[in-house]
């Protein structure tokens, strides 16, 4: 044989034996019953686990008896902040209000609220829920409760056939809701103890204002089996016409949302989809990646004709999780009709499939109708997938806190050779160690019985339960695989997240007669096959990058580009359209393109008249090449820049040597937050740092305890000196002199900064390279500075610390008179427009710009955004009237509005890249090889000068 054969003979041989490996390692055991039988999981290891919990306070009050009657609670007759109004009691945000409840029978009720929301921010209403004075369980702390969302109007098209779907508009309505786990792992609503005789009832308000129409105490809610449900309906005799009716609902035209973000989507992927078109965009469906969070619903409204029976079907779709179920409660008329209908499940599907309700056998469910309208509406739960994933979020908090215990005595990185002797310092965490290990041998069991598989997400709990059965058998792996241990925490952490969301597509709903055949969904060989053809022979006529109504070029059309993302754009380009251009007559093109594509296209003369959402660096250096226009020959740029601070439009100043002159407005603006874990801050007793020295003085505690703080490092990726340049700010300093000719970098203000900068990692011991998302959902990170962009990570990313976390003002530096300067560097995305000669084209741009960074513009669209990608996409407006309306409660907008009120720009000048590239390589040089800091700073400022000089002189620009 020879070599080349043998060669390849080998390979195969291998890849074989990998993948049979693989299947191997796969399969496993069917379950692991046997790794925690006869152990009492509930059981609570000293000093490891949450306080307070949902679960602990119901089993307090497990022998109680049922509660038998409603108690309605008075709720014109409080005590606190309220006021009275013809439909009930208006509590503003902020507000405290309590209520006397005379309680006949002690026991668990359910609290169910009658509210009307009113014209506000137009988030979800929240509150804190005090019981006699008290906090019964964490979960009572967060208690959300729903808008009323539909479309402003009715779907029009563009002129190119594309629908364009209506914004959405809040309808303030009254509504009835539960008490219930806003995380959706609790799926029946919350269960409240109340002692026989008078109790208090508080109310605190979170977020949002409300009017309390009515309070209620109800027994718990049971509902009846099918069975039950069927005996209790009367006996119908239904004509043939009923019999043989058919309502067909398109998903796409629901009356009725909870959030805004569940709004009408379009798919081209399937033929199945109805209406269908692959050439135009046409809203065919609803839900998608939005409909994802536990309690987000949608409503469809459909007649019959007469009392009787019917069926129902959906056709559905779950194609975003393979291994799991899409859970949906299914409300008739507002109310749950039988105990089947709290979860009906989904399975993973890439294809439109219809769903008749029915039970495990494939026999319809029949609800009884009576003649007329009724309304249908689907929520999201969770189901059986709840309680386990609650479990999963207490194993993560809890073995968050074993590795934190451990890391006190081992450090980030243990010395593998060295013996700790864990199993004698800590016998409570190797203990910890193994009840979690069968817990988490548990809950992998109990995600396989549910979805009928083990999915990549139960893998990571195996990995994770099997890693810490070796480190109680052998101490000595803990060391060694320490790190890891930390790793396999947080990828658990994504993996609950992952399970948590149940997205799902709605084509249609069928409300049937019993004689009618459902028909059933199928997309053969040949239509799949011409489908695609013909999407691939439509890409080469269609410009998918044109979005909204598209106009010939002419000189009144404006050209407008954006670079952020197609979300983005299409909602900018609805704005345009139902808008400005209703209101101005002035045409616009939106084009989505990457940014580096901008300067060429300018260079040869076929730019956009206006481009978005680029960096305050673009302004300054087409501003030297005399590619842009100066805003300030706008006769009205003064009151246009009214809603901004100086500190962002001084990044998109330049001085040009004859004058000064803006040359864009900014649309966003950043700045850091100090973030903060209350309860690792409290555990370890110590107060949140208002100030750099308060920060150096609580890091022997912090540190001592194998924990670190986080302050952002220039590193390879990004050169953030964000941080050195708000301590210079805040020791009386500046980047430049006042005509921006060179750097004062190397004054003592300046000198002193560096010092204190750089001595956080040389004295201080900060890391230099960090996660800083990862460290703080673990703890190890109690304290760090990032963007407040971070915020939306976190909310997203990391559900398990919801409530243990919040933001405050960026560590600030103590002045002589005993004020404390929180000034931060700060900076943002900008529109710009690209010099003309067409004076008219100049006009039109100028309006545009005037209006897209009005606070009526931002508001919509940071809240379109936030509706489309969810809390994620929360948008940091410049606009500070805007910031105002935007969904952020009013504690965090207090911090918000006083941060960005102490900024300072970063001015952008001609060799400006210099100063950023060589403070970096000061700070580098600094902590790399432990130079002095003085002398390395006044070095690096002469280069700085120097190359300062150099670009002044290309420019034409006076010298010194």
């Amino acid at each position: 044989m020879s070599r080349k054969w043998r060669n390849i003979l080998i390979g195969v041989v291998a890849v074989a034996a990998v993948i049979v490996l693989m299947v191997l390692l796969n399969q496993g055991p069917s379950d692991y019953s046997s790794k925690y039988a006869g152990t009492d999981l509930s059981t609570e290891v000293s000093g490891i686990g949450r306080g307070n919990t949902y679960d602990a306070y119901v089993a307090s009050h497990a022998s109680a008896p049922e509660a038998k009657e409603e108690v309605s609670v008075d709720v014109l007759s409080f005590e606190g902040e309220a006021a009275p109004q013809t439909e009930g009691l208006f509590t503003d945000d902020g507000s405290v209000v309590t209520w006397h409840v005379d309680v006949p029978q002690a026991g668990l009720y359910n609290i169910r609220l009658e509210y009307l929301t009113t014209q506000s921010r137009g988030v979800d209403i929240e509150r804190e829920l005090l019981i006699n004075g008290e906090l019964p369980f964490t979960g009572a702390s967060t208690l959300c409760f729903s808008r009323l969302w539909t479309d402003e109007g009715e779907v029009r098209k563009d002129n190119q056939g594309n629908d364009i779907r209506p914004t959405q508009k809040e309808i303030l309505e009254k509504q009835t809701a539960f008490c219930h786990d806003d995380m959706g792992y609790q799926t029946e609503p919350y269960a409240f103890w109340f002692e026989q005789g008078d109790n208090t009832l508080t109310l605190k308000a979170v977020n949002e204002p409300v009017v309390i129409c009515g309070i209620t105490l109800t027994p718990i809610a049971k509902y009846p089996e099918y069975t039950e449900y069927a005996a209790s309906l009367p006996e119908v005799t239904m004509s043939e016409e009923a019999k043989n009716y058919s309502q067909t609902v398109q998903g796409e035209s629901a009356q009725l949302r909870s959030a805004p973000s569940l709004y009408a989507r379009y798919d081209r992927s399937s033929s199945q989809t109805v209406p269908y078109s692959v050439t135009n965009t046409i809203l065919n469906f609803i839900g998608g990646d939005p409909w994802t969070h536990p309690g987000e619903w949608i409503q469809w409204n459909f007649s019959v004709p007469e009392d009787g029976y019917y069926n129902i079907s959906v056709k559905a779709r779950q194609m975003y999780q393979r291994g799991a179920l899409s859970g949906r409660t299914v409300y008739i008329d507002g109310e749950i009709p039988f105990k089947e209908m709290e979860a009906v499940t989904f399975s993973y599907n890439t294809s439109w499939q219809m769903r008749t309700l029915s039970d495990e056998n494939g026999n319809p469910y029949r609800f009884y109708l009576t003649q007329g309208d009724h309304t249908f509406r689907m929520e999201v739960t969770l189901g059986e997938m709840g309680p386990v994933l609650k479990d999963v979020e207490d194993s993560i908090f809890r073995l968050n806190q074993i590795y934190r215990k451990l890391l006190v005595l081992t450090g980030v990185n243990p010395d593998r050779f060295r013996d700790y002797n864990l199993a004698k310092v800590y016998p409570e965490a190797i203990e910890a160690m193994d009840l979690e290990s069968r817990r988490l041998y548990k809950i992998v069991d109990d995600i396989v019985a549910i979805t009928g598989e083990k999915s990549d997400r139960a893998a990571v709990a195996q990995t994770l339960a099997y890693q810490l059965e070796t480190f109680v058998q052998s101490n000595d792996r803990i060391t060694e695989s320490f790190t890891n241990f930390k790793d396999n925490i947080t990828s658990l952490g994504t993996a609950m997240q992952n399970m948590s969301e149940s997205k799902l597509d709605v084509d249609l709903i069928m409300v049937t007669g019993e004689n009618v055949k459902v028909p059933a969904v199928h997309e053969s060989f040949f239509q799949s096959m011409f489908h695609e053809i013909r999407s691939c022979i439509s890409s080469f006529f269609v410009d998918y990058n044109s979005l909204g109504d598209k106009y010939d070029d002419t000189d009144d059309v404006l050209e407008i580009w954006i670079t952020t993302g197609r979300d983005q754009s299409t909602v900018l380009k609805t704005m345009v359209d139902d808008t400005f251009t209703a209101k101005t007559n002035i045409k616009v093109n939106v084009k989505l393109v990457q940014a580096d594509a901008i300067l060429t296209a300018v260079v040869a003369g076929n730019g956009p008249d206006i481009v978005l959402s680029v960096s305050g660096w673009f302004a300054v250096n087409y501003a030297m090449r005399n590619a842009v226009e100066d805003l300030t020959q706008f006769p009205d740029y003064a009151e246009v820049v009214k809603p901004f601070y100086q500190s962002i439009l001084d990044p998109l100043t330049y001085n040009n040597g004859t004058k000064v002159g803006v040359y864009g407005l900014p649309e966003t603006q950043n700045y850091n937050l100090l973030f903060y874990r209350t309860d690792i801050m409290e555990e370890l007793g110590l107060e949140i740092p208002k100030t750099w020295d308060d920060l150096i003085a609580e890091l022997p505690t912090i540190q001592g305890n194998s924990l670190t703080v986080g302050v952002p490092f220039p590193d390879i990726a990004i050169a953030d000196i964000s941080v050195l340049g708000s301590m210079i700010y805040q020791n009386g300093g500046a980047i430049y002199d006042a005509d921006a000719k060179h750097t004062v970098i190397d004054s003592e203000a300046g000198v002193a900064a560096f010092k204190q900068y750089t001595s956080l990692y040389n004295d201080y011991g900060l890391p230099v390279v960090y996660d800083f998302v990862s460290r703080f959902r673990s703890g190890e990170m109690p304290l760090g500075v990032a963007s407040y962009a971070t915020y939306n990570t976190l909310m997203v990313s990391a559900p398990e610390i919801r409530g243990l976390w919040d933001f405050t003002y960026f560590p600030g530096t103590l002045q002589e008179d005993g004020s404390i300067d929180n000034t931060v560097q700060t900076d943002g995305l900008c529109c710009l427009m690209i010099a003309t000669d067409n004076e008219q084209t100049k006009q039109n741009a100028w309006e545009f710009m005037k209006w897209w960074v009005s606070a009526d513009a931002q508001v919509r669209f940071g809240r379109e955004m936030e509706s489309v990608l969810g809390a994620s996409a929360r948008y940091q407006t410049a606009n500070r009237d805007a910031l105002r309306q935007l969904a952020w409660s009013s504690k965090q907008l207090k911090i918000l509005e006083t941060q960005m009120a102490n900024t300072r720009g970063f001015p952008e000048i001609a060799g400006g890249y210099s100063t950023t590239r060589h403070i970096t390589n000061a700070i580098r040089r600094v902590i790399n090889t432990k130079e002095d800091p003085r002398e390395t700073l006044l070095n690096y400022a002469r280069t700085i000068n120097e190359e300062i000089r150099i670009k002044r002189r290309e420019f034409n620009l006076p010298l010194d």
